[in-house]
């Protein structure tokens, strides 16, 4: 079988572009079983609840739903089981000291294969209030207005 190359995105987090400031972003790898990993390859995940947390000086993934493989037995995986996540003890640090301020927590921002290893981006984030998500909407919809005159202009 040959090897994969390349990157393959399983899901996406939309939602949490919406819902906060990302400061910054992190790829990290990801430990699964085997049924999970076999479930991620039929493309089936969810993130939209998923946040990531320290326990001690380790971070984990929770809250996100890999569906438990079709043709599994007995030695199937939980569906949302808290799942370690791999990076090197720098970042580790950085994220640890980062969450300690007041409203930042980290969230998965995407779910792919790289090089036929699975990875999570999690990014560093800081909840939007209610104006901020509206001012956010109201520009990109004026950003959309103001091309789409533009392209009208072009063509006339």
């Amino acid at each position: 079988m040959a090897k994969e190359t390349g990157r393959k995105l399983i899901a996406s987090n939309r939602k949490a572009r919406h819902d906060y400031h990302i400061e910054s972003t992190y790829e990290a790898g990801i430990a699964l079983m085997g049924t999970e990993v076999k479930s991620l390859r039929m493309g089936r995940a969810s993130l939209v609840d998923g946040y990531a947390v320290f326990y001690g000086d380790e971070l984990w993934l929770e809250g996100v739903h890999i569906p438990e493989y079709s043709s599994g037995t007995w030695t199937n995986h939980t569906p949302r089981r808290r799942r370690k996540l791999l990076l090197n003890r720098l970042e580790l640090d950085k994220l640890l000291a980062a969450t300690r301020e007041s409203g930042k927590t980290i969230v998965p921002l995407s779910l792919y294969f790289s090089d036929g290893r699975a990875k999570v981006e999690i990014g560093l984030a800081k909840g939007k209030k209610e104006y901020d998500k509206r001012h956010a909407l109201r520009e990109r919809q004026d950003a959309r207005e103001t091309a789409r005159i533009l392209h009208s202009r072009e063509r006339e």
